[in-house]
């Protein structure tokens, strides 16, 4: 039924198909097996064993040793099993040959559609174990097409997807261009096979591209901390040291920017900027925001955020375009970080200061001591814990805390507040907005006007005259 030289036929599909031998050896046992049970029966226990020396398919069936046969396909005498096996005794299950010579063209059709099956499972396991162990690496393939925005791409054993999430902004291939990318992930699909997703946004693609481009990173003498990326426009990376000689900046900038331009390049011109990573928070966000210069860093650990105040003339440079550099520098960082200019704090520190010495026997300093504890208006010292206003410098013992914030409700009590103490135009121009009266009546309801004494003789004197 078979080719004579089957182990031959066996090594050369493994080597076709990439595989084991044992693989296509597994299959065909498989085959034969489920052609045998199709044709002889599910109820009879059969094995399927590839012999070597014979170079064939051998087919066993398993019979029990009894002394007296009442089921032919089931049982076999002692007598006949002890010409298998001498040692064969009453109730052993013993193999015996089946002819596979018997198998129609029905069966072995049957085999050739599970052995192809079988070699279409193992090349997909294959597939899925091959790449699964490549997660993280950088690959090449050949675009071959788009399929609902997804880029289609050809890797050889097996074609790849960049879903759009995946893709840089405005980057555009042809089938046939080659284009580089980031294992990002290996699926395990049981149908259609092993499902190899790439990405080129994502910023661990941004990191693996340093690791191949700077021998001290690949080495670990340099270490990438972190990385931030709006891909196709701007970038960000933190990295460090380990050697006090060696600086992890320029080691990824390289002579005149070469290390740095060779990833920019790949990245289609994509703007990256390499900060000094520090164990220092403040710091830490202070590098991430150049190359903007900071005045000041206030934290606040209750919310994980910070307050940068930054010179007037610096705001846009610390946003960025469209907020890029501190959006990109708050994921760098892990911070919710807050641009002030220093115009608007001397503002807001007026502000305070104006509210809070509004409070009887405040002084500026004290008032500022105030500010710098959280509390920005005499509002707020009202509202305030009594436990909470003793920390504050200045104030020390709680009987002048519950003072203090009496004080402040009186304050209150009596209808003033900050906005009236610091912009009182525009508090009273507020309070004075409201609906207009009827400025006009009509006549008849108009009263009548009352004449004083000698207008009305005047006018009798007048009349009297006429009449004459």
């Amino acid at each position: 039924m078979l080719q004579q030289s089957l182990g031959r036929l066996i090594e050369q599909v493994a080597k076709d198909r990439g595989m084991d031998k044992k693989v296509i050896v597994e299959a065909l046992e498989v085959a034969f097996l489920m052609a045998a049970k199709k044709k002889y029966g599910l109820t009879k226990e059969i094995e399927a064993h590839f012999n070597e020396e014979i170079d064939d398919i051998e087919l066993f069936q398993f019979k029990t040793v009894v002394d007296k046969i009442q089921d032919e396909e089931m049982e076999i005498v002692l007598k006949e099993a002890k010409k298998l096996d001498p040692e064969a005794t009453v109730g052993d299950s013993i193999g015996v040959k089946m002819d596979a010579k018997k198998f129609g063209r029905i069966d072995a059709q049957t085999v050739k559609q599970v052995i192809t099956q079988k070699v279409l499972e193992a090349e997909k396991d294959l597939v899925y174990k091959e790449y699964f162990h490549r997660k993280g690496e950088i690959i090449s393939g050949i675009v071959r097409r788009y399929e609902r925005g997804n880029i289609m791409v050809d890797l050889g054993k097996t074609e790849a997807i960049i879903p759009p999430r995946e893709q840089i902004p405005g980057e555009n291939f042809r089938s046939g261009d080659r284009v580089q990318a980031y294992i990002l992930d290996v699926q395990d699909a049981t149908t259609r096979g092993a499902q190899v997703v790439l990405s080129r946004a994502t910023p661990l693609y941004l990191i693996k591209l340093f690791e191949l481009e700077v021998p001290e990173v690949s080495e670990g003498i340099v270490i990438i901390k972190g990385a931030a990326r709006e891909p196709g426009f701007r970038s960000k990376i933190s990295v460090y040291s380990k050697d006090s000689d060696v600086d992890a900046v320029g080691a990824c900038v390289g002579v005149k920017g070469t290390r740095v331009q060779n990833v920019v390049q790949e990245l289609r011109g994509e703007k990256i900027d390499i900060v000094p990573w520090s164990d220092n928070d403040m710091q830490f966000v202070v590098n991430s925001l150049a190359p903007a210069e900071i005045s000041k860093v206030i934290i606040d650990d209750v919310n994980h955020s910070m307050e940068v105040i930054v010179p007037d003339d610096q705001l846009s440079l610390a946003i960025g375009k469209r907020g890029q550099n501190v959006r990109l520098a708050m994921q760098l960082a892990g911070w919710k970080i807050d641009i002030i200019t220093e115009s608007k704090i001397l503002e807001r520190t007026q502000r305070a200061k104006k509210s809070l010495t509004a409070i009887p026997k405040v002084t500026e300093t004290l008032a500022m001591g105030l500010y710098q504890n959280g509390y920005d208006t005499f509002e707020d010292v009202a509202k305030a814990q009594v436990k909470d206003l003793i920390q504050v410098p200045g104030i020390g013992d709680e009987e002048k805390a519950k003072a203090l914030k009496g004080e402040a409700q009186v304050l209150i009590d009596q209808g003033l507040t900050t906005d009236k103490l610091v912009n009182p135009k525009r508090a009273e121009g507020q309070e004075s907005i409201a609906p207009k009266p009827e400025e006009t009546k009509s006549e008849e309801s108009k009263p009548e006007e009352t004449k004083p004494e000698e207008t009305k003789k005047e006018e009798q004197q007048k009349d009297a005259t006429e009449k004459n």
